[in-house]
């Protein structure tokens, strides 16, 4: 209930930051449903990357805020909202407001010898998710959104 009370405090532009990360969660684990061939090529350019740079600090601003709304609601999902599901989220939402983004995908093996993967995304200088543990990891493929050209996404449809 102190949750809830939490949310509802919230300012009207966080509050529907948070519901746009849970939509974009959502939407990102039913699509791992279907064959990762048929994901691919929704998430950019592949074996590309975006520039490291950043220019201006409300963009910055909002790829932090992006970041941290995304890390939140992955907390209170019903479903499992691992490392590539927020990955495809946070870059889903920065696609909306043409901000181009690179999804990593690597692999690397864990304490016991077991082979594992993880996905990370970066949006100029910055990490959004998966960062903490990337250098455990051999980037196999990698995904360039570069937004700039892409009509916004409104609920899965392309807007004019």
């Amino acid at each position: 209930m102190r949750k809830i009370r939490a949310l509802l405090k919230l300012d009207r532009h966080s509050l529907f930051l948070y519901v746009e990360a849970m939509y974009y969660l959502g939407l990102a684990r039913i699509q791992l449903y279907r064959p990762f061939i048929k994901v691919a090529p929704s998430l950019g350019e592949r074996m590309e990357v975006t520039e490291e740079d950043c220019a201006s600090l409300p963009t910055r601003r909002t790829i932090k805020q992006i970041a941290s709304a995304v890390d939140v609601m992955s907390r209170y999902t019903v479903w499992e909202s691992k490392c590539l599901v927020r990955a495809i989220a946070n870059m889903k939402m920065l696609e909306r407001r043409s901000i181009p983004s690179t999804l990593y995908l690597g692999t690397g093996k864990d304490e016991h010898g077991k082979m594992i993967a993880h996905a990370w995304l970066r949006s100029g200088p910055i990490y959004l998710s998966g960062a903490d543990v990337m250098n455990n990891f051999i980037v196999v493929e990698t995904f360039a959104n570069k937004a700039n050209a892409k009509g916004r996404l409104v609920f899965g449809r392309r807007a004019v």
